[in-house]
């Protein structure tokens, strides 16, 4: 059986202007991710990645083109209509942990779920789960100042899983961090996903990281030139 289409991007083109000049960013670009695949987005500084991260989780809008959030076009959707699919669809996860940092880990993932109206006990029992699941347990009244960074990142990860998002949605997040805490952490993020049955889009410079998800698109001067399935893995390396 076919899986279904959780994201599907068609024709995207983005370009901004600086005075006169017109920089084209992203050029009638398309992208599909079925449910529960996992999608590596791969390319150089400035290819682009941020930009179509942005359009995808509805921060942006394309100059041209549909997207489609488990078959609903939401390209030209009101903002409130973007704003309460972003609330209950999707998940977060930047390269800078961006935590709140007057509040404890725990609060920081129970918070997100307060605005989406569940009940204190409900969010609080979703935030201990997840945090004691990427190995806080003993950490949860901690302030992010009081953490290290892998420990914040994993908090962030965390708060983007708090209300069961369809599709997760990570700028380079592990891009900050030292390499053996970057991998560390980014295996528990797709430890994690996979368990959870989600589908997600993951922008990485870590070629090594890629190759760890069910396939690689390649963002290149604006165009997605390269698709790359991930058949098998072994010993670090991939084999096509």
């Amino acid at each position: 059986m076919n899986k279904t289409s959780v994201l599907e991007l068609k024709n995207i083109s983005k370009h901004f202007y600086q005075g006169t000049q017109k920089l084209e960013v992203l050029k009638d670009l398309s992208l599909e991710i079925k449910s529960q695949e996992v999608v590596a987005l791969v390319g150089p500084s400035g290819a682009g990645k941020s930009t179509l991260l942005q359009i995808a989780g509805l921060l942006e809008r394309p100059t041209s083109g549909q997207i489609f959030l488990n078959g609903a076009d939401c390209a030209s959707a009101p903002d409130s209509l973007r704003t309460s699919l972003r609330r209950d669809y999707i998940g977060f996860v930047y390269q800078y942990h961006n935590l709140l940092s007057d509040f404890d880990a725990l609060e920081n993932v129970v918070l997100p779920q307060l605005i989406a109206q569940k009940s204190k006990k409900e969010a609080t029992q979703k935030a201990e789960w997840l945090l004691t699941r990427l190995g806080l347990k003993e950490r949860l009244k901690h302030r992010p100042a009081e953490l290290s960074g892998g420990e914040q990142q994993r908090v962030a990860i965390a708060r983007a899983l708090a209300n069961s998002p369809k599709l997760l949605l990570a700028d380079e997040p592990t891009g900050n961090l030292d390499p053996n805490t970057s991998d560390n952490v980014f295996l528990e993020l797709l430890s994690i996903v996979k368990e959870t049955g989600l589908s997600a889009l993951i922008a990485t410079h870590n070629m090594e990281l890629a190759a760890k998800m069910d396939r690689e698109v390649v963002l290149k001067n604006g165009k997605l030139v390269n698709y790359r399935a991930n058949v098998k893995i072994q010993d670090g390396q991939n084999f096509y």
